[in-house]
């Protein structure tokens, strides 16, 4: 029996809204890490009997990450992870470079001691984390503690509509690192990335919002070419 998917939002009320958050937050999860190859079918039934839910959760789950662009649902062949082409991915980053520099260029101007100082125990985090023999796990932590310094710089915007619109954006910008590029993506230029993000927090730091602005952008633009580089090398 074929399963039928329907749009929704984000907004799932009640008990059962509360589920589905779970296996949306677990499904996204995975696919952020790239657990699921681009183009790979996802099946509701592996992935209910997987967490141990119903499938309407799961159903619902897979309908929110559809509108976050993570995977696409076809009528009567089901879910698959999404695949976007190298040239798309490279319009992204152009697009999410701009974002970003311009909320690093509007943070310059209100940061604060303890979010300076958060962006420093984050960066002393990734240069340790440089050191660890496993690449797999080089990747995995410096995704996280990555996203963490970018989050921490749009704290300091102190704004929802940044904060609400750059969660989205993150989103798309980890899966892409994971499904686009090689295995273990980033793991081998850490040192060079927390360089980007030493530059970037002395600008914040000095309140010059057109330096944290241009090292922003070159920052988050430099990930089409590292992305192509190590897809080569791979």
């Amino acid at each position: 029996m074929s399963i039928e998917f329907q749009s929704a939002g984000h907004q799932v009320p009640g008990a059962g809204g509360r589920l589905s958050a779970h296996v949306y937050e677990t499904i996204k999860t995975r696919l952020l890490e790239g657990e699921y190859p681009a183009g790979s079918k996802l099946s509701v039934e592996d992935i209910r009997a997987e967490i141990g839910v119903s499938k309407q959760p799961v159903m619902e789950a897979l309908r929110l990450l559809s509108s976050d662009g993570l995977v696409e649902i076809f009528p009567q062949i089901g879910c698959v992870v999404a695949s976007y082409s190298q040239p798309e991915v490279a319009d992204f980053f152009r697009m999410f470079s701009a974002f970003e520099g311009a909320i690093a260029g509007v943070s310059a101007g209100r940061s604060t001691l303890r979010t300076l100082e958060e962006l420093d125990s984050i960066s002393l985090k990734i240069v340790q984390l440089a050191d660890n023999p496993d690449a797999a796990a080089r990747a995995r932590h410096y995704r996280l503690l990555n996203r963490r310094f970018h989050e921490t710089i749009h704290e300091m915007g102190s704004s929802r509509i940044i904060a609400n619109a750059g969660r989205r954006m993150w989103d798309l910008s980890d899966f892409l690192v994971s499904t686009a590029g090689p295995p273990q993506p980033m793991a081998g230029v850490i040192r060079e990335r927390q360089e980007d993000h030493d530059r970037i927090r002395e600008a914040l730091a000095r309140g010059d919002a057109a330096t944290a602005r241009k090292e922003m952008e070159e920052h988050v633009l430099s990930c089409i070419w590292l992305l192509e580089v190590e897809e080569a090398t791979a």
